[in-house]
């Protein structure tokens, strides 16, 4: 593995962490300003760039099979944990009546559809010039806002909004990465992000659902033109964000690089742990502000978890319907034991 894969793969797990953050600091947003800033900021480039990363690797679309491979990548794990979900939900929500709906994806599945009608598009507007494919995706994102009925469903509406990050990863190349690690660079990257959390904390009245990409303008009580006009601020803030995240990540290899390859299953795997969180009386004992540091923490730790190699083996099935994972985790415990018993008996 190069230095390259390496920044990568440090990008997303760094990327998995605020996910995963984000989703366990919903519980607090209502009652804490500083809180409720923080989570608005994470919203504005986490998403973004893992999607800006997406687009970058999406290099084969147009390699035989390719399609199908990305089908059986993301469609089968959406379907299979749509209905995980909704048994899941069933029991944690104690509701009356068992129902699944697959066209309808449950909180962070959206994502998987999105991403598979992404690189269909991608076949499309890949054979655009990059100014007009960027503005043609820009200006569809800005006009699904107003049609009222485009949410949810199919994950449309997000499928939409985001494209023009995923359509500008595909653009970039490695040297656009390099030009961004630049000491130069690097010196003003924070501002960004100071800016944002200012704004976002001076005008508290802004609904964060905005971030979502999910709903049209007048759902979010805006009208036409200030809502496409709130849209297209977002679009340039989240892709200065974007770009001062990807200026400050490390490029060598640390103890959590490799787990980087994994987020997909933390993405998938977290949601059961958050959402009980939500609902228990854990959330009591994060009051003060200082506690949330005990929250990123375990935010932290839970994504290191998800991301291991005991995780990832029991998931694999259900995620790749594959087993590999499994009977390499089970090979590895029998050769630590051996190695074990062989260190006593030498005793």
């Amino acid at each position: 593995m190069t230095q390259r894969d390496y920044y990568f793969d440090n990008a997303k797990f760094i990327l998995i962490f605020f996910v995963v953050f984000g989703h366990l600091l919903q519980s607090f947003i209502q009652d804490n300003e500083i809180i409720h800033t923080l989570y608005k900021v994470i919203y504005t480039f986490h998403m973004p760039a893992f999607i800006l990363i997406s687009g970058f690797f999406a290099r084969g679309i147009y390699d035989k099979g390719y399609i199908k491979k990305i089908a059986k990548k993301l469609i089968i794990p959406y379907l299979i944990f749509q209905l995980v979900y909704s048994i899941f939900y069933f029991f944690l929500f104690n509701k009356s009546q068992f129902s699944i709906d697959p066209l309808n994806p449950h909180w962070s599945l959206w994502f998987l559809i999105s991403l598979f009608f992404w690189h269909l598009m991608l076949l499309g507007f890949s054979r655009l010039k990059p100014l007009i494919g960027l503005t043609l995706a820009v200006i569809i994102g800005l006009g699904v806002g107003y049609i009222d009925w485009v949410s949810n469903y199919l994950s449309l509406s997000r499928t939409f909004v985001f494209f023009p990050m995923f359509l500008l990863g595909y653009y970039l190349t490695r040297e656009h990465i390099h030009f961004l690690q630049k000491p130069t660079i690097k010196i003003i990257t924070i501002v960004p992000f100071i800016i944002a959390f200012v704004f976002y904390y001076f005008l508290p009245d802004m609904n964060y659902q905005w971030l979502f990409g999910s709903k049209s303008y007048s759902s979010l009580n805006s009208s036409a033109v200030i809502g496409m006009f709130i849209r297209l601020s977002l679009y340039l803030l989240s892709t200065i964000m974007v770009f001062s995240f990807l200026s400050i990540v490390p490029r060598n290899q640390y103890f959590f690089t490799n787990l980087g390859k994994n987020t997909l299953y933390v993405y998938l795997l977290h949601g059961f742990f958050v959402r009980v969180f939500r609902e228990s009386n854990i959330s009591n004992y994060f009051s003060e502000t200082e506690n949330f540091f005990l929250l990123a923490m375990a935010s932290f730790l839970l994504t290191l978890f998800l991301a291991s190699r005991f995780a990832t083996a029991l998931a694999q099935p259900f995620i790749e319907l594959k087993v590999t994972l499994l009977a390499k985790y089970k090979d590895r415990v029998r050769g630590r034991i051996k190695l074990y018993k062989n260190k006593m008996f030498s005793q």
